[in-house]
């Protein structure tokens, strides 16, 4: 039987517990898959010789980074949000883009053994939407787990979020109609700590999701979550900032069938990740327009010999010392469109992305009916919040969505004021509210960058008959 819409509004508040494992043992499996991939490659490609290129040393996370995660059903999917809404957006800016994760939110429950877990809905998506299920819900459950990581080590820092593909794309976009990155193996998404006058801390993360029901019978070869940390490795050694094997990555693989509940995997490889201190004003700041920039792809980086193999040189996306500055400015830029992507903005995006990035789809005013439009505003706590909103129906019952950014935020955005909205975020980061709930309000989802992910059911009308 179908969860009400009280019920189900009440679970996407919920505190629950998600299993987290990465163990030396986990280290272990994931190389067996890795060896494994490799051998198939070889017998499909006789003249593979050498094996892939992945993250030279993995290790598990360590201490409070890799207990079990507790948080809401509903706080998942607005990191999710939160991470996606330009990199949707900026493709078709449709309404049901912007809002993608709300199609689970009937999709989990807390599990037999007290973990979140799949609901009866989530377990039994159409055939056709599997796939998308455990990418989307992988990547918002990895995430959580990444960002929860980043924090912890930085704990008096700003966590930014940032679709790997939408930054890459401002130097590396490939010629053509479309500008794309092709089929190139990359992260999924960058994660920068940043804190006003000080370098920032660079992230690549891979995230991936799966529907395995893994047995002790299932081969450490066969098993997905294995497979994909061997793959995640693989694309994270494709992004390198200044050198070889500097960059920090974490690599996430989410089992939405674990037995235990849904278990998220992860593992990492160490490094610095440092960018340059921007300055405030002028041409390097992040409210000047980003100069062009494109650098080598193609045998862009050296691998001194390690492991046993000889130095080589192979491809990547290598962000040269001399622009590391520039990529600073791309970050934080990106990070100002895709923050107001999420409040629903529309032209006012186009002048933080480049040409590559999407620049001319939000220059040009979209139709009413398919683009997201900043036209809602709402008191939440004390704050008020600009932003956009959709109403669609839980069990026919009418549910309004709502996700913005404090309205003081948003104005500097909205005026290119990016180095004073970074201060102002930095400073207030720790005056939002936490509460998973408020009240004329359901789930909650607050961010200490200032935005927020909101649920409410609407009053019924005059003439609205109940299910």
């Amino acid at each position: 039987m179908s969860a009400s819409t009280e019920e189900v509004l009440a679970r996407l508040s919920t505190e629950i517990p998600v299993r987290v494992s990465s163990t030396a043992s986990l280290i272990r499996d994931t190389d067996k898959a890795a060896a494994a991939i490799d051998r198939q490659r070889a017998r499909k490609n006789k003249d593979e010789k050498e094996p892939s290129s992945r993250k030279p040393v993995l290790g598990p996370l360590l201490g409070a980074d890799g207990q079990d995660l507790v948080t809401t059903p509903w706080a998942l999917l607005g990191t999710f949000a939160r991470a996606t809404a330009l990199a949707r957006q900026g493709r078709g800016r449709g309404l049901a883009e912007h809002w993608q994760g709300l199609k689970y939110c009937q999709a989990l429950t807390t599990g037999p053994r007290g973990y979140l877990a799949l609901s009866e809905e989530g377990q039994s998506p159409e055939l056709s939407y599997r796939a998308m299920q455990a990418r989307e819900l992988g990547r918002a459950f990895g995430l959580a787990v990444a960002e929860r990581a980043v924090q912890n080590r930085f704990p008096d820092h700003m966590i930014s979020t940032l679709d790997a593909e939408a930054v890459l794309l401002a130097g590396f976009a490939r010629s053509g109609p479309r500008p794309s990155l092709g089929a190139r193996p990359r992260p999924d998404y960058f994660i920068e700590a940043w804190c006003p006058g000080e370098p920032s801390h660079v992230f690549a993360i891979t995230v991936n999701g799966n529907h395995q029901k893994a047995t002790k019978r299932t081969a450490k070869a066969d098993r997905s979550a294995f497979k994909q940390l061997a793959r995640g490795s693989e694309r994270a050694e494709y992004f390198h900032l200044a050198d070889w094997n500097t960059t920090p990555c974490l690599l996430m693989s989410t089992e939405l069938l674990a037995l235990e509940g849904i278990t998220v995997n992860a593992l990492q490889a160490h490094g610095e990740g440092l960018l340059p201190v921007r300055p405030a004003t002028g041409r390097a700041s992040a409210d000047a327009m980003l100069s062009e920039r494109n650098p080598n792809y193609i045998g862009a980086v050296t691998v001194p010999a390690v492991s046993g193999r000889k130095a080589r040189v192979q491809d990547g996306f290598l962000i040269p010392y001399k622009d590391l500055g520039w990529y600073g400015q791309l970050l934080a830029r990106t990070g100002a469109a895709s923050q107001l992507a999420l409040a629903g903005a529309g032209t006012e995006i186009a002048q933080y992305l480049t040409n590559n990035q999407g620049h001319k789809h939000y220059k040009q005013q979209t139709f009413a009916g398919s683009s997201s439009v900043r036209d809602a505003r709402h008191k939440i706590g004390p704050t008020v919040f600009v932003g956009t909103d959709q109403v669609f129906r839980v069990n026919g019952v009418r549910v309004e969505a709502f996700s913005g950014i404090a309205e003081g935020l948003y104005e500097r955005l909205a005026r290119a004021q990016v180095e004073d909205y970074r201060n102002l975020a930095y400073d207030l980061r720790n005056t939002h509210p936490i509460s998973t709930t408020v009240p004329s309000w359901g789930p909650v989802s607050f961010g200490k960058d200032g935005t927020v992910m909101a649920l409410r059911v609407l009053p019924k009308k005059d003439d609205e008959i109940g299910p």
